[in-house]
């Protein structure tokens, strides 16, 4: 790896991390504005101002912009959380966390200047019509949609509409060399927050959550319920690079493993209120072992779910200290479609710790602290995480936890090296999907005769495909030593074709061999099953 990229990595790692904080965590704000906003001498100077700039100001100036910047200065004073969200980023924000969407559920690369479909969601509109992963969609009503670089926005509002409403597409099916039109009934589209599930072993079952929507405590049930059936007696929850979300949907989740009465975890707010959640008696998973993993850029309702079920010694938490934020915004409208969310209150974990990390120096300062940690040594040995008494907890059975700053594991994993880590980079940020994507359209016949269990079992990538990989990765600037990670770039390969071919749980099943931290799963999970056949032999002498 160059050291351009190594210089690169952590700050890739932090933009995303902030990026996806500030997507998470939200509550119901029911205030109004009216409510709110009533008329003081401060208001008034802010609105004369406006005024007086829209009115006599030499130039012409976009006050609204102005605005912008107006509201956005005054909550960077206040924390890294408290943000406003324009009215252009308003719908797509919603449409994160509400975990659907209008369209006619396709996924497409704008392939040399033609809209090309990926793969069709699974019994959405277009999978309902026939449309193939490889078709090309030239036009949608009257609007061309080839022959120009178009933004993907632009693209997205064209097949975005009125759930019910249809939309003409014409389309080129590349396989056969002809064009054809078909009708699609617009729909709603799931945005999946349990992104793969599967079992890991005979009895070890395995759940991915890549964010807090609301939409996820319904998924995650009925993955778990499917996974049960097939015989999960436990399971590994992965709740790694996810920025929460909701709070209740964090709430229901940890209940599923705490018994009847146990604090999930409590807030305060700045007059001192106390509002507690505890467990209810409806949980599936109270008496079976849960592994659950984190990193870095696990935050706020993961950290939620984590620090329960440690506090409450329920389960084991593996991998590296997450994130650390425990701060709880609520969202409310402010009239012309733009929003603010607002830090209300902080959240402990049932031992009574914080674990949001201090913000007292500035925004930039605060994401700074994270990447710090890419340096200091942290992410390779747990003895570099530094922790202050003050702010050691005890569990009811005697285990010490702290707070301050993000959970720390029970179980620590360290990061791969620079090289293991851009392996899952390319696949994380979808280097290795679009050179995927750009074989399949040279050569997906070569896949029709594998069903998803044979491709798994028979196939393999070959020398060719993977030299011609480290071509294309050459040609585009990547730097690696790619023939000392051959055996891992194949497998990631693997799992990219079994995506696009099939779905995200071959994909995951696929690079479990990969996963260090699954691996130590296995093995803390062998550990456990050895002592409990040693103990029964001790007790049956």
């Amino acid at each position: 790896m160059n050291k351009k990229f190594n210089f690169l990595l952590p700050l890739i790692i932090s933009a995303a991390v902030a990026l996806g904080v500030f997507l998470g965590g939200k509550l119901n704000f029911n205030d109004s504005p009216e409510r709110l906003f009533s008329t003081n001498s401060k208001k008034d100077k802010l609105n004369r101002l406006i005024d007086y700039i829209d009115y006599e100001y030499v130039d012409d100036v976009n006050t609204d912009s102005i605005v912008d910047v107006t509201v956005n200065s005054i909550l960077e004073k206040l924390d890294p959380h408290s943000v406003y969200i324009s009215e252009k980023e308003m719908d797509r924000v919603a449409e994160n966390m509400k975990g659907d969407f209008v369209g006619i559920g396709v996924n497409f690369y704008a392939y040399h200047d033609t809209i090309t479909v990926i793969k069709t969601v699974k019994d959405g509109p277009s999978y309902k019509k026939g449309i193939l992963p490889g078709d090309r969609i030239l036009m949608a009503d009257n609007d061309t949609l080839f022959g120009k670089e178009y933004p993907s926005e632009i693209i997205v509002d064209k097949l975005k509409g009125q759930e019910g409403t249809m939309v003409n597409l014409t389309i080129y099916r590349k396989a056969e060399d002809k064009i054809f039109n078909v009708k699609v009934k617009r729909g709603v589209v799931p945005l999946k927050s349990v992104e793969s599930f599967y079992m890991l072993t005979n009895d070890i079952g395995y759940i991915k959550v890549n964010r807090f929507a609301e939409s996820t405590y319904k998924e995650f049930k009925t993955a778990l319920m499917e996974l049960q059936d097939r015989g999960a007696e436990q399971l590994v929850l992965d709740l790694r690079d996810n920025p929460g979300g909701y709070l209740g949907m964090a709430e229901e989740m940890a209940d599923e493993f705490l018994e009847d009465g146990k604090l999930i975890l409590f807030t305060k707010n700045k007059k001192g209120k106390i509002n507690k959640s505890f467990a209810t008696d409806d949980g599936s998973f109270e008496d079976k072992p849960v592994y659950v993993l984190i990193n870095e850029r696990s935050a706020s309702a993961s950290e939620i779910v984590a620090g329960a079920l440690q506090d409450n010694d329920i389960g084991t938490i593996v991998g590296r200290r997450s994130f650390g934020k425990g701060l709880v915004q609520r969202e409310m409208a402010l009239g012309d479609g733009s929003a603010v969310r607002l830090t209300v209150s902080r959240y402990y974990t049932p031992t009574g710790r914080s674990i949001q990390k201090t913000y007292a120096n500035g925004t930039k300062d605060y994401y700074q602290k994270f990447t710090d940690r890419y340096h200091s040594g942290e992410m390779i040995s747990v003895d570099s995480i530094k922790v202050a008494d003050s702010l050691k907890f005890v569990t009811p059975k005697g285990k010490v936890v702290y707070g301050g700053g993000g959970i720390i594991p029970d179980v620590f994993v360290p990061i791969g090296s620079n090289e293991e880590e851009a392996v899952e980079s390319m696949d994380s940020l979808g280097f290795l999907s679009f050179f995927v994507f750009e074989h399949l359209e040279e050569d997906r016949d070569r896949y029709a005769q594998y069903n998803q269990e044979s491709f798994v079992n028979d196939f393999n990538v070959d020398d060719i495909l993977f030299e011609r990989f480290v071509e294309y990765s050459i040609d585009r600037n990547l730097r690696m030593n790619f023939y000392d990670y051959e055996s891992s770039i194949k497998r990631f390969l693997k799992a990219s074709i079994a995506e696009q071919l099939f779905n995200t749980n071959i994909h995951a099943k696929i690079k479990a061999d990969e996963d260090a931290m699954l691996q130590k799963v296995l093995e803390l999970d062998n550990a456990r099953k050895w002592q409990n056949k040693t103990a029964q032999i001790k007790a049956s002498n």
